[in-house]
């Protein structure tokens, strides 16, 4: 019987997700058909090469304007619904992991559509900064894998590489558990890295390229760190020290 309950309640939340989707993308869509129409009306009576690159070029038009109209809608509504994750372990049927299903899923729909044109842009900040991120300055990102922005801070002049993921939660027998990720100034997180729940890494330290960071993680300033699972390479030049002296 538990598991009827917990199917339809799935049931449930994907159908409420596609409804939150369907007005969202509706909504970004509305200035992007305006320039589509706009053009048609303009069209009349022009050479038929002409109507459809004018048309087209309507069309892509209006596709970019709407990513960054759904970019900056998805913002408005998390910031003015002021929309937090908290830290702690939740239930998965308690309000915090609703809370932290809805502003997932209003991530994703960027995600899924159109944050490949933004990475390493301007707005690429601009939108984890409405999402909640505590972003410094000068801060490059060419990752779409940031996810559970309002538990993220990330200092000043830091790179994140492509296809890093750093993520805020982990769901553990039933369990939803939310930390937070603290990435210091002018770090460098190496392509297709994972930084997991609860990781704080310091000034200047490195982490490899596809390392794999555990949850719960210090990583000491100017450190480096690399592998799977992700270690120190400070401990490992200890250790091969502690091995020649044995």
């Amino acid at each position: 019987m538990k598991w009827l309950l917990v199917s339809a309640t799935q049931l449930l939340a994907a159908i409420a997700m596609y409804l939150i989707g369907t007005v969202f993308f509706g909504i970004a869509l509305i200035p992007g058909i305006a320039i589509f129409f706009n053009a048609l009306a303009h069209s009349e009576g022009m050479p038929v090469l002409a109507k459809y690159a004018l048309l087209g070029i309507s069309l892509a038009g209006g596709y970019f304007l709407f990513g960054l109209t759904l970019i900056l809608l998805v913002g408005i509504v998390r910031t003015v619904l002021r929309i937090r994750l908290k830290e702690g372990d939740h239930p998965i049927f308690s309000a915090e992991t609703f809370k932290w299903a809805f502003i997932s899923a209003l991530y994703l729909l960027v995600n899924f559509t159109f944050i490949d044109f933004i990475l390493l842009t301007p707005f690429a900040n601009i939108f984890l900064r409405l999402l909640g991120v505590k972003l410094g300055k000068n801060v490059q990102i060419n990752s779409k894998y940031i996810f559970d922005a309002t538990l993220l801070e990330i200092g000043d002049n830091t790179v994140i590489g492509g296809g890093a993921i750093i993520i805020g939660h982990i769901v553990e027998r039933g369990t939803l558990k939310l930390r937070k990720v603290k990435i210091g100034r002018n770090v460098t997180i190496g392509s297709h890295s994972t930084i997991m729940p609860g990781c704080e890494i310091g000034d200047n330290a490195i982490i490899g390229a596809s390392a794999v960071l555990r949850k719960g993680t210090k990583v000491e300033p100017r450190d480096i760190y690399y592998g799977i699972p992700a270690e120190s390479i400070r401990n490992r030049h200890k250790e091969g020290k502690e091995d020649v002296q044995a």
